[in-house]
């Protein structure tokens, strides 16, 4: 295991910044995310780290060692790839061992390595077989156990299960997470997945456009959104966001929404004129609450356990696509517990609680 310190690096591609001063400490044994949509710098950053790309600026220490212009092979890291890359004429012992091999390694030792990795990933039972008769998950543990036997001081994973159907990542995502409790090295892992990045993190690093947003653990960084990208990132299905316009004329200031006034803490309001409402899904409920108002469902869909129920606010909503980006939408959305049958065009009363309301500047997008 091993410390990570990353210190101001930064990537220029000609008159192109894919990557703003990046500055993270990352704790021995810690699983730390990179997450953010296409093109946000994430994978750069990951290849830096892995050598595969030089620094225009910055350096990182490894355990305490400079290894900013190290080549790869001397880093002592580890890297998984979204393609498996495995050997389709090598067997799966052979695979997982042919970097030992590289090493010069003494056949006991390699042996003994790669039925460790392979006990330990559940492929044992696999290790004469070729990657042509083998599943997708059984390819991706083979790419994983090719990186734990190097005994790296870090692993760098990207995208790993960007490949999987959807069942299988859900499986894969709790079997790396057991993988890394049970030994514990330093692993940065890179990925588009807001659930991936929730569900696997110790801390998550969420990036737009090369700059780093927030840095927090998964728990905190969905409560605690600090500005309006990462409220509309974070959350499946994402943040309801509605521009409401703000009234100080009375005892107390309240904004509109849905057509109906709400009370707001004047204290979080910071001199903010306009402002940014924003409401979880799962924070409006069906029936009546302290604010309530009337709607009818554009489309409603069922989960079995729970409902959406789409609708639209047209004079004030602001959609957001799962980048973070304004895009058209099929609405606003309620996320329904245990509903009885709901219908499209049929009229709801829907209503939610003050005090769950997320407030951002309308100017500078941060929140209040």
């Amino acid at each position: 295991m091993a410390r990570i310190s990353i210190e101001n690096v930064h990537k220029e591609y000609g008159d192109f910044t894919a990557l703003q001063p990046f500055s993270l400490e990352i704790a021995d044994g810690e699983f730390v995310v990179l997450v953010g949509p296409s093109g946000c710098g994430k994978s750069t950053m990951l290849k830096i780290l892995a050598g595969l790309e030089p620094a225009t600026g910055g350096r990182i220490l490894l355990g305490g060692r400079d290894v900013t212009d190290l080549a790869p092979g001397d880093r002592d890291v580890a890297m998984v790839f979204q393609n498996y890359a495995l050997y389709p004429h090598l067997t799966v012992r052979q695979n997982i061992g042919f970097g030992l091999k590289m090493r010069r390694m003494t056949g006991a030792e390699i042996r003994r390595r790669v039925e460790e990795a392979a006990k330990t990933l559940g492929v044992a039972h696999l290790l004469d077989r070729k990657p042509r008769a083998l599943s997708g998950g059984q390819r991706q543990r083979v790419a994983l156990g090719r990186a734990i036997v190097r005994e790296p001081q870090a692993f760098l994973m990207d995208e790993p299960l960007s490949n999987l159907d959807a069942k299988l990542r859900v499986h894969m995502r709790a079997e790396i997470s057991a993988l890394h409790n049970r030994i514990g090295v330093t692993t940065v892992y890179v990925t588009h997945d807001q659930i991936e990045a929730m569900t696997m993190a110790d801390r998550v690093v969420l990036m737009r456009e090369g700059v780093i947003q927030q840095i927090a653990d998964p728990d905190t960084l969905f409560r605690e959104p600090v500005n309006l990208f990462v409220a509309g990132f974070i959350g499946s299905p994402g943040m309801n966001l509605v521009s409401a316009s703000l009234d100080r004329g009375g005892t107390a200031p309240q904004i509109e929404m849905f057509g109906t006034p709400v009370p707001v803490d004047g204290h979080r309001l910071n001199g903010a004129s306009d402002v940014i409402a924003g409401l979880r899904p799962e924070h409006i409920r069906l029936g009546d609450g302290p604010v309530r108002f009337r709607v009818r469902p554009s489309l409603v869909e069922s989960l079995g356990s729970e409902k959406y129920v789409y609708f639209h606010d047209d004079a004030h909503q602001i959609a957001r696509s799962d980048d973070g980006e304004e895009e058209n939408s099929k609405g606003l959305i309620a996320r329904v517990p245990h509903a009885g049958p709901l219908k499209e065009g049929e009229e709801l009363t829907l209503s939610f609680d003050p005090a769950d309301l997320y407030l951002f500047d309308a100017q500078t997008e941060k929140a209040i």
